[in-house]
């Protein structure tokens, strides 16, 4: 699959360090990183529009306030000049932000997605951008989540919950591609 990259605004959601903080639960996915600097630099080599998302907590302690230090972009998805970045504070990258009207703007006709957490703020962003009318893709090997309590005294596994989420999202809301086949 290899979509009109011209067209397809590529959407990396919270990659962010404060993520690594032993606060956050444990996370399952080893290759996220490397796929999502494989995407990256397929939409740079093509010169086709990213745009960056950052959650910008307003929870106090949070690891992703501003000023803390985890508010940064991890290593190798630190924004380039010319490429923006949408701060928002809740769970949906449309809530709150321009987002919506960048893409217009943009003349985008799809939207690739991945980031952290799968369960949380990407799958938010796709199911609003999806209710909104936006053509949304997933790329669930350049996704994480975490392990979380069950609410029984147990733990759900990050790799459990997260393909809970993909085959949801991929019911109704988007389609689903693996790194490898954007980028090939």
């Amino acid at each position: 699959m290899t979509p009109d990259l011209s067209r397809t605004v590529l959407l990396p959601i919270d990659v962010q360090q404060g993520f690594d903080d032993p606060a956050w639960p444990r996370r399952w996915n080893a290759d996220m990183e490397a796929n999502g600097r494989a995407l990256l630099a397929r939409w740079r080599a093509a010169g086709a529009p990213i745009i960056h998302v950052r959650h910008d907590s307003v929870q106090p302690g949070s690891t992703l306030a501003p000023g803390h230090p985890g508010n940064g972009f991890r290593g190798g998805f630190e924004p380039l000049p010319g490429e923006p970045v949408v701060a928002k504070s809740v769970n949906s990258a449309f809530i709150g932000t321009d987002l919506d009207l960048r893409l217009r703007r943009l003349g985008a006709e799809r939207i690739v997605t991945f980031g952290i957490s799968t369960d949380m703020c990407v799958s938010t962003t796709i199911r609003t951008g999806a209710n909104m009318g936006w053509t949304l893709l997933l790329v669930p090997d350049a996704c994480d989540c975490f392990d979380l309590p069950d609410g029984q005294g147990g733990t759900l596994p990050a790799r459990a919950i997260h393909d809970a989420h993909i085959a949801t999202l991929a019911f109704e809301f988007c389609e689903v591609a693996l790194t490898r086949e954007l980028i090939s």
